[in-house]
């Protein structure tokens, strides 16, 4: 070890497995939205309403309500993740060749 090099810099971290909060807002409003099919055109209803119109009422009800369902699943996710976190000490490496910016 040269006198010129620097010594690796250690830290500690915390790591863990944090869900991402769009995807599931997404799959519970598709749930939601299936749902609202289901019930809409499935279910037989009163004649003097529009099949069309039911599932859009629905659509609007169950897919707002999928997607705060989907939201709530993540919540739980991340605090499950919270409680599972790990410590971990990383340490960084210096380059064995200087950067000369060339890009090659």
């Amino acid at each position: 070890m040269s006198s010129e090099e620097i010594p690796a810099e250690r830290r500690q971290v915390t790591v863990r497995r944090a869900p991402k909060y769009v995807p599931f807002l997404i799959l519970g409003a598709l749930v939601g939205v299936a749902v609202a099919a289901v019930v809409a055109f499935a279910i037989p209803g009163d004649e003097s309403f529009d099949p069309g119109a039911v599932f859009g009422f629905f659509l609007v009800m169950f897919g707002a309500g999928g997607a705060i369902l989907g939201a709530v699943a993540a919540l739980i996710l991340d605090r499950r993740s919270v409680k599972r976190q790990e410590r971990a000490v990383v340490e960084a490496v210096p380059d064995s060749e200087p950067d000369d910016g060339t890009g090659q």
